[in-house]
């Protein structure tokens, strides 16, 4: 039996602070306080929901995850963030329109307790939203880096948490090519001095995290912590970071398809994707800079998926095309199209449509929940820099520097529970089966 890896105890209270409480923030808040009041379950976290197998199938042993290892209970969870409006936790839900009345009053009185701090916020990185009454404005960068430290000091005395960790649950920002100022921590730490405009606000959430010690994971499309300037400013605090993307719907709907086309070798000659959304995150995203960074993170997956330098007569000449629209009257209710032009023997051709009608807010509330446990069992647990074991939650995961992702789901599933027994000191699950059949 390997050893276990140690790992301090998940004693006192977790603070988990979210950059934006919009949608995904405010559906994650009520969630977990409807959990742990009984009124609901928890339903696509992995974290409280979800088993593991242990030895041999004949074992009949699977315990829940949270059974397993030592995560921070729903009751130890304290809520925190910023955000543009002033809107507290209750208002901007009702706002958000996600959840039913009814179950925002069952929490409600927790919810008018959860008001957002001022955020450090620029229009030249998320250009759509307007009238926003609660931005910390007219800071430098060095200023603005120096409130988020503050802030997250007063939430950790006022709020009385013995650890913390950050998810970010904000807008995408417009997307810019990283250039010199992201490549050395120095060369990072000389643009925060001389204000450079390269330098977007979720660089400055995430340099105020990992400097005071709270593991960061990006749950937007942003260049955030896969930066090297960044990953080095982890890596020498001995602080975990994760990203980038929630995985919710049509993304999650490809690295589930994908994945079962490949291993039957089905060609796949077109992909067409199209989405309609009308929350905060559809408004920002009608912004062409604002799209482009969604759209780089939802393109690359078929085709590390698919592989086509290695099956080039199966996929190399796949024509992979993805739109989002902004259609106010869905509001959080996504509509992801997707038309799949595949082929099969003797080239014959077929197609897949599907249709998937979801609430993307009740799809990224559990991942938030879990990437927030992970992470600080991760920290707990003495890790340090990328945590690509946690791939299974985002649309474009993290890797070491020269080291593709894996995006098929269920590998990255595989890889997160093998990840979870080595850490306790259990064999892992390889599924190769001799030992049923063999002496």
């Amino acid at each position: 039996m390997p050893n276990a890896h140690p790992i301090a105890p998940a004693t006192g209270k977790l603070g988990v602070l979210t950059p934006g409480m919009g949608a995904v923030a405010t559906t994650l808040y009520a969630g977990v306080m409807a959990a742990r009041n009984g009124h609901a379950a928890p339903i696509g976290s992995l974290t409280q929901m979800g088993h593991i197998r242990l030895g041999k199938r004949t074992d009949a042993n699977s315990p829940l995850i949270r059974d397993f290892v030592p995560l921070a209970g729903l009751d130890d969870l304290e809520f925190g963030g910023w955000d543009p409006y002033t809107d507290d936790a209750y208002a901007a839900a009702m706002k958000a329109g996600v959840l039913r009345p009814e179950h925002l009053e069952a929490v409600g009185e927790d919810l008018r307790l959860i008001t957002p701090m001022p955020a450090v916020f620029s229009p030249r990185w998320v250009s759509r939203l307007e009238g926003v009454d609660n931005v910390a404005s007219g800071l430098s960068h060095l200023e603005a880096v120096e409130k988020l430290v503050e802030d997250i000091e007063r939430f950790r005395l006022t709020r009385g948490v013995d650890r913390l960790v950050m998810v970010w649950t904000g807008s995408t920002e417009a997307y810019r090519t990283p250039t010199t100022v992201h490549t050395t921590l120095a060369d990072f730490e000389r643009g925060l001095a001389a204000n450079d405009p390269e330098i977007a606000p979720s660089q400055l959430y995430a340099y105020a995290a990992l400097t005071s010690g709270v593991p960061f994971a990006n749950g937007a499309p942003n260049n955030t912590v896969d930066l090297p300037a960044i990953v080095e400013l982890a890596e020498r605090e001995g602080i975990p970071i994760a990203g980038k993307d929630f995985k919710t719907g049509q993304t999650l709907m490809k690295t589930i398809i994908a994945p079962g086309l490949k291993a039957r070798a089905l060609g796949v000659k077109g992909w067409y994707s199209t989405n309609i959304l009308g929350n905060r995150d559809g408004e920002v995203l009608d912004d062409p800079e604002n799209f482009r960074s969604k759209e780089v993170s939802k393109l690359g997956v078929l085709e590390q998926i698919l592989q086509p330098e290695l099956y080039p007569e199966l996929y190399g000449d796949l024509y992979h095309l993805v739109r989002i629209n902004y259609y106010p009257p869905r509001g959080d209710d996504k509509e992801g199209w997707d038309n799949i032009d595949i082929f099969g023997w003797l080239g014959y051709p077929m197609q897949i449509k599907v249709d998937f009608l979801c609430k993307d807010s009740i799809l990224a509330a559990p991942l938030a929940l879990d990437l927030a446990l992970f992470m600080d069992l991760a920290a707990r647990a003495g890790k340090r820099g990328v945590q690509e074991w946690l791939s299974f939650y985002f649309k474009s995961p993290q890797t070491a520097p020269g080291l593709y992702p894996e995006n098929d789901i269920f590998i990255q599933q595989k890889k997160l529970k093998n990840t979870l027994r080595h850490w306790m000191g259990q064999e892992l699950i390889t599924h190769l089966g001799n030992e049923y059949y063999e002496g």
